[in-house]
């Protein structure tokens, strides 16, 4: 192995571990907000970048139709519920669960087709996946928002399965490949780096830097953070629980559609190729123990250059060595934790 192979190497596992400390992060937020572990979290990345596909194909993409039936399920649901003690909120709920959603499809229907560029392909993609964690969380989480964490773990493995069969329904078992955003290379130090490389790395740093300023500078992040902090108290001061799980599955779900943006022109995606993907962010996520949004980022970063090694030295057990990552940790958290009364 010469020093170009291992610059190539490096070079493919930051731009990796770039997007599975997006997918880390948003791992951490979810779980310290509803202790929800997001297993669908990959289901996001896929969802987006054959949307982000799709419109660029001049076809009209599976997820705004998704995105109704989604939003139509979360309407009836809360109605059966009773959620509303008023008509004012039941006029606002149907102009987020049923208006957004049409409206999103017609534009969908009408634009799709003639093809405008990139810029709205992104934010098609963006406004398509985005509303879908709300949407989940009202459907799947919310009633079940005082339940045991393995409760939560076995229905985000549930949804995990619906949205992996839906995304067959909607997108078909071809693989698709977006244009990249960016064309053209730079050669450093004897490896050549691609732009669309550059702009995978950049747009991750410059989102983590986003997500930073918005809990440490807004209220609505201060609120998130007081929620994972302590839940009875953050409640007892007036942060509405059910509130705030919608905006940290908002957060981890549009965290996924510019995961998918960005790597749709990179790799070859399939309808179920966000579960490995997801995967490989839960395994930044576990290093981080689930709680440390730096070591999370610095575990993606670690399972990138992993995986790069690993697909060079043995590509066959790749996934294997990747996910082997997981022991290790889990060994030495045991080892150094006391035992505690089970939920």
């Amino acid at each position: 192995m010469d020093t170009t192979i291992v610059l190539s190497l490096i070079q493919d596992g930051l731009v990796n571990g770039a997007i599975y400390a997006l997918l880390a992060v948003a791992l951490v937020l979810v779980f310290a907000v509803t202790r929800v572990i997001l297993i669908p979290q990959g289901e996001f990345v896929a969802m987006a970048a054959l949307t982000y596909a799709q419109v660029q194909q001049g076809v009209v993409p599976g997820t705004a139709a998704l995105l109704v039936a989604l939003g139509g399920s979360a309407f009836l649901l809360d109605l059966a519920r009773g959620g509303w003690r008023s008509p004012r909120a039941l006029v606002q709920r149907a102009s987020i669960d049923l208006v957004l959603p049409v409206t999103l499809f017609a534009a969908a229907r009408w634009l799709a087709p003639l093809q405008p560029g990139p810029a709205f392909a992104i934010a098609l993609t963006f406004l398509l996946v985005m509303p879908m964690g709300p949407f989940l969380y009202r459907i799947a989480f919310a009633p079940l928002a005082d339940a045991s964490i393995l409760t939560l773990l076995i229905a985000a493995v549930g949804v995990h399965l619906a949205l992996t069969v839906l995304g067959l329904a909607f997108f078909g078992p071809e693989g698709m490949r977006a244009d990249p955003l960016v064309d053209g290379s730079i050669e450093l130090g004897g490896t050549v780096i691609q732009a669309q490389q550059i702009v995978v790395v950049g747009a991750s740093l410059a989102l983590m830097a986003g997500l930073y300023w918005f809990f440490e500078r807004t209220l609505v992040g201060k609120s998130l953070r007081a929620v994972a902090v302590n839940r009875t108290g953050a409640r007892l001061v007036g942060i509405p629980i059910a509130a705030s799980g919608e905006t940290a599955f908002a957060l981890a779900a549009g965290i996924g559609a510019v995961s998918g943006i960005l790597i749709a022109p990179v790799t070859m995606l399939y309808y179920d190729s966000g579960f490995l993907i997801g995967l490989k962010g839960f395994v930044a996520a576990i290093i981080g123990g689930l709680s440390s949004y730096p070591i999370a980022v610095s575990g993606a970063i670690g399972v990138g250059l992993v995986q790069a090694f690993a697909a060079f030295w043995t590509s066959t057990f790749m996934e294997v060595v990747v996910f082997s990552l997981v022991i290790p940790v889990l060994l030495l958290r045991s080892l150094r934790s006391s035992a505690v009364e089970e939920e």
